[in-house]
């Protein structure tokens, strides 16, 4: 079996290649190789497993090779985050839209040539849903939700979301689409995600530095760990067309919660004095991005699968903990503990 991951260097990304490595097979296939594209290299752990090839750069430019090279599974994940997309609109455009477009054209290609059609999972987002006044905001977001998405980035999403459907109906691909509730807790430095407040008010406390939280305690979203997120785009890849149930996107499952509950469950986890670096300064430009996504969701469809979130954030960070002990460089990332 021959994979490719789209935005493999990424977190996110790098995630799943390590899991399906472990595992050393998708549905009922053994994997001989992982192809993993990204602006920038892969980590030095997956570049030494001889079944990796890294290829760096734009994915515009790596997809008229893609019209000739066979895939057996191709794990769309690339994209510009929501904060650089409300920022730079040409950038979401080509690094969002075009890119899935040019990916499903080399797909095609394939097909049409004789080839079988590639199984696709797309990494779509929670962010496809938002406030309109034509169509009432239920607090919980469900599967069949009508999706009016109110930033660049959940257009964005959107727009792919029903262009691998439709390249699906004309049997060009087997496409999946999976919406992706807010990742958390990433590690590193924040990103241009108007989300990456999520991670950081709880990273940067267990490393011992001070994290701005530029929204209200009573802020409400759906937030799931890596290792979750990773567990449902391997199940959506795996599940039969009817499993899966049409073409539609579905929801990934995600824990709903406030702000103030997570900063709880630090405390729990890691003491009064971690909750303490944890300073409330609104950022109008983030605060109004959150301000248009949901306050919660559901996954009936994915819970079908088999999927379910964490019962408690506490969980969540025992696990980033965790991930941070088994790297080298745990005397930094977690400084904060005592």
């Amino acid at each position: 079996m021959k994979l490719m991951i789209t935005g493999g260097g990424g977190f996110v990304g790098a995630r799943l290649a390590r899991a399906l490595l472990a595992r050393s097979e998708l549905s009922g296939r053994r994997i001989e190789r992982m192809v993993l594209t990204d602006i920038a290299p892969p980590p030095p752990d997956l570049l030494a497993d001889p079944r990796v090839e890294a290829r760096t750069g734009a994915l515009l430019t790596q997809t008229d090779a893609l019209r000739t090279e066979a895939f057996d599974g191709v794990f769309h994940l690339a994209s510009a985050v929501s904060g650089e997309c409300e920022a730079d609109f040409q950038l979401g455009l080509s690094s969002n839209l075009d890119s899935t477009r040019a990916l499903l054209d080399a797909l095609r290609a394939r097909t049409e040539a004789g080839g079988t059609p590639t199984r696709l999972v797309f990494s779509s987002s929670i962010a496809v849903f938002g406030p309109d006044p034509a169509v009432p905001f239920p607090a919980v977001v469900a599967d069949d939700t009508l999706p009016t998405p109110q930033t660049s980035y959940g257009t964005q999403k959107l727009v792919c979301e029903h262009l691998i459907s439709d390249y699906t109906r004309k049997g060009y691909v087997d496409g999946r689409a999976a919406r992706l509730m807010t990742v958390t807790v990433r590690p590193g430095r924040p990103n241009g995600a108007a989300s990456s407040f999520f991670s950081g008010i709880i990273r940067e406390p267990l490393a011992g530095v001070e994290a701005i939280c530029p929204v209200s305690p009573d802020v409400s979203h759906p937030i799931s760990s890596p290792t979750r997120t990773v567990e449902g785009l391997i199940a959506v890849f795996e599940a039969s067309r009817e499993a899966f149930c049409g073409r539609t996107a579905l929801n990934l499952p995600g824990l709903n919660i406030r702000v103030a509950d997570m900063l709880d469950a630090l405390e729990e986890v890691a003491g009064s004095a971690v909750r303490a670096r944890v300073r409330f300064e609104r950022d109008e430009r983030v605060a109004n991005i959150v301000a248009n996504w949901p306050t919660g969701a559901s996954a009936a469809r994915a819970a079908r699968l088999g999927l379910r979130p964490h019962e408690n954030f506490a969980e969540i960070i025992r696990q980033y903990i965790d991930d941070c002990r088994a790297q080298p460089n745990a005397d930094q990332t977690l400084k904060g503990l005592a």
